[in-house]
C-alpha cells in the first residue's frame, strides 16, 4: 500500500510507483491480493479528527488525488479487518494509475493494534501527522459532541462541568487522554522510523493553509498544483474556503465552530497538565510547536 493517513492525522506513503493494488509483505500478511485494474496504483489512507477532513478537502484540489467518501475503519475495527484486504480494496474509489487514493479514518492514530497491522502490510509506508494544540483539540472535541447532542435536541453538560472535578482537571475525560500525543507517537515509532513522518501544523493550517499544503505536496511527491489562489478567507464563516476552477466551496458547517469560552482557572489547569507531555513530544519529534 503506497500511502495512508491516520489518527490525529497520520498519513502513509511509499515513494516509488507500485502496481495497482497495495503491496504487502507476503511473509507476514495473510490476505490474498486480487488484480484490480485502475484501483490504487499508489494509495493514501487518511485518518484524527476534523483536521483530517480539512486536509482531505484541500488535497482534493490536486488532480493526482482520488478520495474515498467514507471512513473505512479497516485496521481498527476487528469485524472489518477480518474481511481481508479484498474487502478493503472494494471500499476504495477507482483511480488512474498516477493518482493517490485517499481514505480517512480518525481512530487509527489512537488504536494500539493499528501500527503493527499496517507495518505487517507494508513496512516502508510513510506517515503524515496533522496536529493542533492539545488544548484546542480538547475544546474542539467538546464542541463537536455538544453540537451533535444539540442537533438531536439533547442536553449536554457545560464544558467546565466535564473538565473539572472538585477543582481538579478531570483526566479521565476521553478527549484529554487522546490529546497526549507523545503516548501514541511513541507507540507508532516502535514500528515506523521518524524520518518516514511529516507533521502538519494544524494551527498554522487554519491560519494560513497554503504553506502547509505546499509541504504536504512535497512530502507526497506530488507536482505543485495547489496555489495560494485556491484559498480565500470567508469573513462570515471565520475560516478559509476553497476555490477550484472558478468554483467556490467551503468546508462543512461543523468546521470552524467557535469553541466554548473557559475560565482562566481551567485554562491554567489544562496548560499545566499538557506542559510536560508537550515537551516530551517535542523531544521525540525534534521540533517545537506553539503549544507552551
Amino acid at each position: 500500500m503506497a500511502s495512508f493517513l491516520i489518527g490525529i492525522c497520520l498519513l502513509f506513503m511509499q515513494p516509488q510507483l507500485v502496481p495497482s493494488r497495495p503491496i504487502t509483505n507476503t511473509k507476514n500478511f495473510t490476505f490474498s491480493i486480487p488484480q484490480m485494474k485502475n484501483r490504487v496504483r499508489r494509495q493514501l489512507l487518511k485518518a484524527p479528527y476534523a483536521m483530517l477532513s480539512t486536509v482531505m478537502e484541500m488535497l482534493s484540489l490536486h488532480s493526482d488525488i482520488a478520495a474515498a467518501e467514507n471512513e473505512i475503519h479497516f485496521f481498527d475495527w476487528e469485524k472489518q479487518y477480518q474481511q481481508g484486504l479484498n474487502w478493503y480494496l472494494s471500499q476504495m474509489p477507482f483511480s488512474y494509475p498516477h493518482q493517490l487514493t485517499v481514505e480517512k479514518t480518525p481512530a487509527y492514530f489512537t488504536s494500539l493494534e493499528v501500527p503493527e497491522r499496517i507495518h505487517r502490510m507494508n513496512s516502508t509506508i510513510k506517515l503524515l501527522l496533522i496536529l493542533r494544540d492539545p488544548i484546542e483539540r480538547v475544546l474542539s472535541d467538546y464542541t463537536q459532541v455538544f453540537y451533535n447532542h444539540k442537533q438531536k435536541n439533547k442536553s449536554y453538560p457545560p464544558v467546565e462541568e466535564l473538565l473539572l472535578k472538585n477543582n481538579e482537571l478531570n483526566t479521565d475525560y476521553k478527549a484529554i487522554n487522546r490529546s497526549l500525543y507523545e503516548h501514541y507517537m511513541e507507540h507508532w515509532l516502535k514500528f515506523f522510523p521518524l524520518e518516514n513522518m511529516h507533521i502538519v501544523d494544524g494551527d498554522r493550517l487554519i491560519r494560513d493553509p497554503f504553506p502547509e499544503m505546499q509541504k504536504v505536496e512535497k512530502f507526497l511527491n506530488l507536482s505543485p498544483q495547489i496555489n495560494a489562489s485556491n484559498f480565500y478567507f470567508n469573513k462570515t464563516k471565520g475560516f478559509y474556503c476553497l476555490r477550484d476552477g472558478g468554483r467556490d466551496r467551503c468546508l462543512h458547517e461543523s468546521k470552524g465552530r467557535a469553541h466554548p469560552q473557559i475560565s482562566t482557572f481551567l485554562l491554567g489547569k489544562l496548560r499545566d497538565y499538557f506542559y510536560e507531555p508537550n515537551k516530551k513530544f517535542f523531544e521525540i519529534v525534534g521540533r517545537t510547536f506553539d503549544w507552551l
